[in-house]
């Protein structure tokens, strides 16, 4: 049914186009009395995700990038530190706006600072009549690059034509809070690198080491629904040899030095339902987090001066196929008091890497997946303020059950991720426990009516432990539910599109509590609930 469905969407793009936006930080909005079914117009895409929290200082904008999208040309400026704000921000936020009409697919993009990207993102699919969207991103780390006068390089490859007619209108600025009173500098890494290529050198003082990869399956083939490939013995119109587990990796000279399960991210057209998506974006769909690790354990090795290969891979991609981007920074901390930080790795642990898939035939297909890996890396570092051991252990597993009838109708999935992680330097320990899951199906029944029900979730827990006492916790929840039905096959105005969207975001710790929960029909915003 995927091949089936995705041209059938092809044709309702053509009636109604698409939008993928940004939301966190939007203002206070009146919820509605929803029509019967869908219009020629809708609600600006918002999410529930709380906006980037601000101190109550000087602050000074910068505009990074201002264009227009039609095609795959990016755009090219150039960045100047502000004036008034000085050098060590308090924090920094980055803030697209973004608006676009007419017909068009949800598209990817990107910014990069000084070769750094700094901003991974999509778009929401746009309403005849058009739409606006808006997100915002703590990028206060990124400070040292910040510092300089910077090439600016921004694409979101798009396509216009006479039937694709949406040309995307981005806006992007910084604004830079100075560290003023209470409001102290940000702690920030001392460099940031981009890793191009598969060389990267160093500085020889380095003491802490953390990779962030932008790792997104997209691009419209299979690897857009990775989680949903199967074996080529199984009659699916999406294969891969090995099945739907993928993981994140990344090498140091060849050496495994850290895994990662990669988030499930739902694009705005995604599930063949774009009526899931025209008002509140799946999970991530606007600010797309990069995948961490931290790779401290391998300062000693790479502090020699030399050159070293950094590599970023997914496993489970069958070999050749396109559809994965893995841009990669590294964060650099550096013992300012010396020259050169020596040490060594001295534990390097792996388990065999599980992937179970059983394919079992009948009138109902029905593919059963486990996956699993773990990594235990430890290494220690002779600073000026002594030696420093680091370990980090990392286990990732995935479980699903893929269902599909004849002709991929109905089309169903229940799948969950975890990723637990704990980071012990010194006497500190961060424990991460995070659980991804998707639960959807869709049907095309009577009368050519498309239905897809989907739920998503993006878990986590992290607490932060020092000398064996809590310092820190938090617990984030992040919901996402819908049901949108239309009618295939058919002009737009017969296709008679109903639908209830609801996300509920959900922080809770000691920095305090934010909860705000959202529900749409037909487009229409019902309900814009805070209970924090």
């Amino acid at each position: 049914m995927r091949s089936q469905i995705m041209s059938m969407l092809t044709g309702l793009l053509l009636a109604a186009g698409t939008v993928l936006g940004t939301g966190p930080a939007q203002a206070a909005v009146s919820p509605g009395d929803p029509p019967a079914e869908f219009g020629s117009d809708w609600h600006d895409p918002v999410t529930a995700t709380p906006p980037v929290t601000r101190p109550d200082t000087t602050s000074c904008q910068v505009t990074v990038a201002e264009a227009q999208f039609r095609d795959f040309t990016p755009y090219k400026g150039s960045y100047a530190p502000p004036d008034g704000c000085g050098d060590r921000w308090s924090k920094v936020v980055l803030r697209l706006e973004g608006s676009v009409k007419g017909r068009q697919y949800d598209r990817l993009g990107h910014l990069a600072v000084g070769g750094v990207e700094i901003l991974r993102t999509s778009t929401p699919q746009p309403s005849p009549d058009g739409i606006a969207w808006s997100m915002e991103k703590d990028v206060t780390h990124y400070s040292e690059t910040l510092r300089s006068v910077q090439p600016v390089e921004m694409l979101i490859g798009n396509v216009v034509n006479e039937t694709y007619t949406g040309v995307i209108d981005v806006k992007v600025t910084l604004t830079f809070y100075a560290a003023e009173a209470t409001a102290r500098p940000a702690t920030t890494p001392d460099k940031v690198l981009a890793l191009n290529g598969t060389s990267l050198t160093t500085p020889r003082n380095s003491e802490r080491l953390v990779a962030e990869v932008y790792a997104t399956g997209s691009g419209g083939g299979c690897e857009e629904y990775w989680y949903l490939t199967v074996p080529d013995a199984a009659p699916y119109s999406c294969k891969a040899a090995d099945g739907p587990y993928r993981e994140v990796q990344i090498k140091v000279d060849g050496q495994l030095a850290g895994i990662a399960a990669p988030f499930p991210t739902v694009w705005t057209g995604g599930w063949s339902n774009p009526f899931l998506w025209y008002v509140i974006p799946g999970p991530r769909a606007f600010d797309i987090k990069p995948v961490e690790y931290d790779l401290t354990p391998f300062a000693a090795r790479l502090n020699d001066g030399r050159p070293h290969r950094i590599e970023v891979s997914v496993a489970g991609v069958p070999a050749g196929q396109t559809g994965w981007s893995t841009p990669t920074n590294l964060l650099v901390w550096q013992d300012e008091a010396s020259e050169v930080v020596t040490g060594a790795l001295t534990r390097h642990e792996e388990s065999k890497p599980v992937n179970s898939v059983t394919y079992t035939p009948g009138s109902e297909h029905r593919l059963d997946t486990m996956g699993s890996h773990r990594l235990t890396v430890s290494g220690h570092l002779d600073t000026s303020h002594g030696r420093v051991a680091t370990r980090v252990s990392r286990a990732v597993a995935n479980t699903s059950v893929h269902r599909w009838g004849d002709a991929e109708n109905p089309d169903a999935l229940k799948a969950s991720w975890t990723d637990d992680e704990t980071v012990t330097r010194g006497r500190q320990v961060t424990a991460t426990h995070r659980t991804y899951t998707m639960d959807g199906v869709t049907t095309l029944g009577a009368g050519d009516r498309l239905r897809t029900v989907l739920t998503l979730g993006d878990r986590s827990d992290t607490v932060v432990l020092g000398g064996g006492r809590r310092l820190s916790w938090t617990r984030l929840d992040d919901a996402y539910t819908g049901d949108a039905t239309y009618t295939a096959n058919v002009p737009r105005d017969q296709r008679h599109a109903v639908g209830t969207t609801s996300e509920r975001y959900r922080v809770h710790g000691s920095g305090g509590c934010y909860d705000r929960s959202l529900k749409t029909v037909q487009g229409t915003l019902t309900e814009d609930r805070r209970r924090c």
